[in-house]
């Protein structure tokens, strides 16, 4: 049977340097870091090691229950993630000593019943560590310093770290795939399906739903997700791994370090996805923000779903065919690819989504033998040549994912004929909306 590994939460009030002991532990940038309070807002867990023990540590947001409704939602996760931790870091600041927020964080943390190290970060140097006398008055015990920018002492503190663990605490051989969410990923050909679209459009309420937990900050107010958060869910079609991204804006409106990096990475997701989830705001329609995420998702060449969220707020019927026709016109170039009418907070039509997944997983990864593909393309150019003594000497899908098909002709071919055997393909084969790539490679002479 195998060993439940040990679990490390990292807590604190905003902007002690939560994401950068987060990276610090795993030896390689993961969270987004920047020096200001309020960029991490939502879990992050992956899988650590140090001297060949694994681990699981979990990046979180600031602690702060007294804040606005946001940071309430952000307080939760945190608490949530503190519930199924076998040991806390709770990080606070040496440059500045001990705040308010730094005692209500400790207060909250001596009424749990849970081990904690008070880690005093930015340590930077000897006089900073000679003042740490000080956070003895948080009443959980010694301080350790760090540097989590600078790795100084770093390496004490995960010996501690092991220490505290004890007998959880079990040297294995290196483990393979990573964690993403709350379970490993014992699957790492489980399909990634992005969830992307605008600020504010309803992604996390969407990607909760899906996941089955809180585990997504969620709250009215555009770009909240600053990071790409992945988490592995087991369905009846096996596991897929569900990766809730920021909300894409114009790049001219970024104004900002950390949203920046929150597009690159969402980005990132969609180069990596298998399909990608485009959730639109269906009570704004069809924005020209929308079309332009679409051509981007369309050029990575996975599949897209579109879902109208918020459906259940349009009572008009005349403006529900309204919509329905706009999102046709502007993402015709899209093809066809399937629209689902959804309301992600109440769960309406999201039971929908799965078939359409799994479809447009299976036609991603297809691959269709030689003799098939060309028995295909010669039928199609006996039933209508492409002229001027132009033809497909032969065919054979190179890749998938998306699917591609190189052909080899004698010499080049008209556009509209391309065309045309890109559809005899998709249909002979049933790609349905799945992109598909032909490449056209003249025969050396």
């Amino acid at each position: 049977m195998e060993t439940q590994l040990p679990t490390l939460v990292i807590v604190g009030r905003p902007n002690v340097g939560k994401s950068t002991l987060f990276n610090r532990v795993l030896g390689e940038q993961q969270a987004i870091v920047e020096d200001r309070p309020g960029v991490t807002r939502d879990r992050k867990e992956l899988e650590a090691e140090w001297l060949g023990v694994p681990f699981r540590v979990i990046d979180t947001g600031g602690w702060m229950p007294r804040g606005s409704d946001l940071d309430d939602k952000v307080s939760r996760q945190v608490e949530a993630a503190v519930q199924e931790a076998d040991l806390v870091l709770f990080v606070v600041d040496a440059s500045v000593g001990i705040l308010e927020e730094d005692e209500a964080v400790a207060n909250w943390l001596r009424r749990g019943d849970h081990e904690v190290i008070v880690v005093a970060n930015k340590a930077d140097n000897n006089q900073r560590e000679e003042q740490l006398w000080q956070f003895l008055s948080l009443g959980l015990g010694e301080a350790i310093p760090v540097s989590a920018l600078h790795g100084r002492r770093a390496g004490d503190l995960l010996d501690v770290v092991l220490e505290r663990f004890g007998d959880k605490a079990v040297a294995n051989e290196p483990t393979e795939g990573a964690w993403t969410g709350d379970v490993e990923i014992e699957a790492p050909d489980a399909p990634r399906v992005a969830i992307v679209g605008r600020p504010n459009v309803g992604k996390s309420t969407l990607f909760n739903r899906l996941v089955g937990e809180d585990r997504s900050v969620v709250h009215d107010m555009a770009g909240t997700t600053r990071d790409a958060i992945d988490t592995i869910v087991e369905t009846e079609d096996g596991p897929i791994v569900f990766v809730d991204t920021a909300g894409m804006r114009r790049r001219s409106r970024i104004d900002d370090s950390a949203e920046y990096y929150s597009m690159v990475r969402a980005l990132r997701a969609i180069d990596d996805a298998d399909v990608a989830l485009l959730v639109i705001d269906a009570t704004e329609g069809v924005t020209g923000q929308d079309q332009r995420l679409a051509e981007r998702v369309d050029a990575s060449g996975c599949p897209i779903v579109v879902l109208l969220n918020k459906w259940e707020l349009i009572d008009d019927p005349d403006h529900r065919i309204e919509i329905e026709a706009g999102v046709k016109r502007k993402l015709a170039f899209l093809g066809d690819v399937p629209v689902l009418k959804i309301s992600a907070l109440t769960g309406k039509n999201v039971h929908k989504l799965r078939p359409r997944l799994q479809e447009a997983i299976t036609q991603y990864h297809r691959r269709v033998p030689t003799k098939d593909v060309n028995k295909v393309i010669a039928d199609a150019q006996q039933q209508s040549p492409a002229g001027g003594g132009a033809k497909v000497l032969f065919a054979v899908q190179g890749a998938t994912d998306p699917p591609t098909f190189t052909l080899f002709v004698n010499r080049e071919l008209p556009q509209h004929h391309v065309r045309y055997l890109e559809r005899r393909i998709r249909e002979e084969f049933e790609f349905g909306s799945t992109p598909i790539k032909l490449r056209i490679r003249k025969k050396s002479d």
